[in-house]
């Protein structure tokens, strides 16, 4: 009898049953404070209707450290409403703001306009703005630091929590991607969808006479299903339709090892894509890359959301934290070093970087496991690849994804591009005709001839920079020297840009076989003397003519002679 009455005091000690049936909450599950106080009380009770009771009392406030008044105000709540009347009451109007709406409004424009666009103001920057208008419009009831900052807690809370939402794309064991369209795509094999999108490499590059030229634009293609990189583009030229056609060129076409240092495994991902998934950025909604998608047979699809850019935007931010930031040049967004500081780090060319990005791709990043699908990409990538043809050829490639101009033949089969003089088979037969040609920024010492006909353009014949048939030149270079050519009042010729180029090899060859002492004089000289300013007089270099190298199509000599 005597347990029974224990364990039944116990029970109600636990949790209160109150006249109207509700349970009253556990103990445990009491705050520290409503604890102490129901432990304080207990004991207190247990003197009850004995003369200790009075002294009890007063330990018992000062324990809580309270008045003795507020001791039997909690002892009479917990008699009326057990454990629940020991806990703090909230207010009637506990989180209501006592603010005018006037000023309410006025907190909340101020701090929207201070963030539209690029411009950014704090929370602390709005409470100066409401002292200032409470200061013009001669006010000095206007709401305080706290308050404002109480007003913008929601919105800021807000905000904080779109930037940290993410799509993850899940559903079950399959990727599932929704276009803007509403179209849902379930990734299931490789190159089925591929991603592309454009960001400004955090290192700065060089040109071959070590004047700063910027930050490139890296252009990559990513294939959905395996994470693997399938194409990059690493330029000058800002994202546009066309930097867009040539990184994909470079996914679409088997890649051989010809970078410089060459890596030790070989890029094996190419094909065309089923899908081709992207924003609704203008280099991606162009009429030009839907010409070339209706012609490879790729569906264009747009992001519904920025968001869902996570497969393809993810890995800007390992080549930042893993490869640009070890090499020189490297210029972090958060913290950007002087000007100064940079100049005299950087010294990567821009085909130097591509080449150690390129190694780094094939040797490390494809090579590596992916978190999401704990599977090394190229051969998750290989694994998931379905039976599909051949792909095309160059030349067809050509005409959809390279960089064009037009110009006109001049007699004799000549065309003038870029300061520069080319010469063509059979281009004589076409003198006075606009012919369209295509190249590749990256070296325009070739060009592709085509002529319209009718709704095609037909393949004419490579056209050769005439003297420079053995060089390898960039358009950015080619400006690049013909500006210097310029300044230093030269006349701007296939033989001055060619005179160029070596000057500038041999003092490469001379600065680096000079004594490490920079006070050496053959060291000094080679320093002091510009590649521009040493070159030969014309009159010492016309005594010296190169001689004349005629140009052979060599896919035009085995069509006719038959070669297989």
């Amino acid at each position: 009898m005597t347990d029974s009455l224990a364990h039944e005091s116990e029970q109600k000690s636990a949790s209160t049953e109150t006249d109207s049936g509700c349970v009253l909450p556990h103990v445990e599950a009491l705050p520290y404070q409503a604890r102490r106080r129901f432990e304080v009380l207990q004991r207190l009770q247990s003197y009850r209707g004995q003369g200790q009771y009075r002294e009890e009392e007063a330990k018992a406030a000062q324990e809580l450290g309270v008045s003795l008044r507020s001791v039997k105000r909690l002892v009479r709540q917990y008699r009326e409403q057990g454990i629940a009347g020991l806990q703090r009451q909230p207010r009637s109007d506990e989180g209501q703001l006592k603010i005018d709406e006037t000023w309410r409004a006025f907190i909340l424009k101020t701090y929207q306009q201070g963030n539209r666009g690029s411009r950014q103001m704090s929370r602390a920057q709005v409470a100066k703005c409401v002292a200032s208008h409470a200061a013009d419009i001669g006010s000095s009831d206007y709401p305080s630091r706290r308050t404002v900052y109480r007003v913008l807690a929601p919105v800021i809370q807000h905000q904080e929590q779109n930037q940290k939402r993410r799509s993850i794309g899940w559903q079950g064991d399959t990727l599932k991607l929704t276009t803007k369209a509403g179209v849902e795509i379930a990734v299931e094999y490789s190159n089925q969808v591929w991603q592309c999108d454009h960001t400004p490499a955090d290192i700065v590059v060089v040109d071959s006479q070590g004047d700063i030229l910027g930050c490139p634009i890296l252009t990559t293609v990513i294939d959905t299903y395996s994470r693997c990189i399938m194409g990059i583009h690493l330029g000058m030229a800002p994202p546009s339709a066309a930097v867009t056609g040539l990184a994909l060129r470079h996914a679409i076409l088997p890649k051989p090892s010809a970078s410089d240092p060459p890596p030790e495994h070989l890029w094996e991902s190419y094909g065309i894509p089923q899908y081709l998934y992207t924003d609704a950025g203008s280099d991606f909604t162009s009429h030009h890359l839907e010409q070339v998608a209706s012609s490879l047979g790729i569906v264009l699809c747009l992001r519904r959301r920025p968001a869902e850019g996570g497969i393809v935007e993810r890995p800007f931010g390992t080549f930042n934290s893993e490869f640009f930031s070890t090499l020189p040049g490297y210029t972090p967004r958060t913290a950007k070093p002087h000007r100064s500081a940079i100049q005299a780090e950087a010294c990567l060319t821009l085909e130097q970087l591509e080449g150690l990005l390129i190694r780094y791709i094939v040797d490390n990043y494809n090579q590596r496991l992916d978190p999401r699908t704990q599977a090394v990409r190229l051969g998750r990538w290989q694994s998931g690849l379905m039976a599909q043809g051949l792909p095309p050829s160059e030349r067809e490639l050509d005409l959809l994804l390279m960089c064009q101009h037009r110009r006109r033949v001049y007699q004799g089969g000549y065309i003038r591009f870029a300061n520069l003089v080319y010469r063509g088979e059979y281009l004589a037969g076409y003198a006075g005709e606009e012919v369209i040609l295509r190249y590749h920024p990256r070296d325009i010492t070739i060009l592709f001839i085509y002529r319209q006909q009718g709704a095609h353009e037909v393949f004419l014949t490579r056209a050769h920079a005439q003297n420079l048939e053995t060089e390898q030149l960039s358009l950015a270079e080619a400006k690049a020297i013909s500006r210097r050519l310029r300044e230093a009042c030269h006349e701007i010729t296939n033989q001055s840009i060619l005179r160029e180029i070596r000057d500038r090899v041999q003092f490469v060859e001379d600065l680096l076989s000079a004594p490490p002492d920079p006070t050496h004089p053959s060291r000094s000289a080679a320093i002091a003397s510009p590649a521009v300013e040493s070159a030969e007089p014309e009159s010492s270099v016309a005594k010296k003519p190169l001689p004349a190298i005629r140009v052979y199509d060599y896919e035009q000599l085995r069509q006719e002679h038959g070669i297989e």
